[in-house]
């Protein structure tokens, strides 16, 4: 069943309105029609099964037949800090993301970032949540995972005050991997991770150094070095095997 997000504004009683890019989507590319049944999600959590009472150019009204007991979120909050690559890399690290479950995107200016044409990176942050939007409707989230404003490296630091676990993983490190620094840690006491990646051409050993200071855990993800766009994903479904969210129940 077809699947989208409206402000929580747009819920009126048991009526839900949708507006703005997914109207024509509704109606030329789906085709949809009165009577046919969706999911609508008001970017709060809460997910309803609707009933399309009448479609025009410009909106989609629809009646809410009943609320949905749903919640395909992890409970465990994982916020991607990664270094900024070049060209359109991020519009994939955003969007697999999204699909892994991750619940924020932060893209972080470290030592070796090179950043051109005055700072033109820092105004695709609408691009990149409208990727996570859409990523979100594919993979059916119950959130909408939020990619925000470009950060220093002293932010990073600041911010990851505030998180349970910190991992970053590192191609200089050998032997000591996530399997192990979750073993180590109770997990019922792990509930938000930063997971912080470097950019093309990796962390320099001052920045790894800052990161020991503050407590994060530097690990290995094995003997072959990942791209930038890859080790976040990887980094992420490790974590998420090993305090199971994903792979299974059994």
């Amino acid at each position: 069943m077809h699947k989208f997000f409206v402000d929580e504004k747009c819920v009126d009683g048991n009526f839900i309105n949708i507006t703005g890019d997914d109207v024509k989507h509704i109606y030329k590319v789906l085709r949809l029609k009165n009577g046919d049944k969706i999911n609508i999600n008001n970017c709060n959590g809460e997910e309803f099964l609707a009933k399309i009472n009448e479609i025009t150019k410009s909106n989609v009204l629809c009646e809410i037949v009943e609320k949905v007991d749903v919640n395909n979120e992890s409970p465990v909050k994982l916020h991607l800090y990664q270094g900024m690559p070049k060209a359109a890399k991020m519009d994939l690290i955003v969007q697999k993301a999204t699909e892994l479950g991750i619940m924020s995107i932060t893209p972080v200016i470290t030592e070796r970032v090179i950043i051109k044409n005055d700072l033109k990176e820092f105004k695709k942050i609408d691009r990149w949540n409208k990727i996570a939007l859409e990523a979100s409707k594919q993979c059916k989230r119950s959130i909408i995972p939020k990619v925000m404003e470009p950060i220093t490296f002293d932010g990073l630091l600041e911010q990851i005050k505030s998180v349970d676990l910190v991992v970053v993983p590192y191609e200089n490190k050998e032997e000591v991997g996530i399997k192990t620094v979750i073993k180590k840690i109770a997990s019922n006491d792990i509930k938000s991770i930063a997971i912080i990646i470097g950019p093309e051409g990796g962390f320099e050993e001052e920045e790894i150094e800052k990161l020991s200071e503050a407590k994060a855990e530097i690990v290995t993800l094995g003997p072959r070095i990942l791209r930038t766009e890859t080790a976040g994903f990887v980094c992420a479904s490790l974590l998420m095997y090993e305090l199971g969210d994903i792979g299974g129940k059994i």
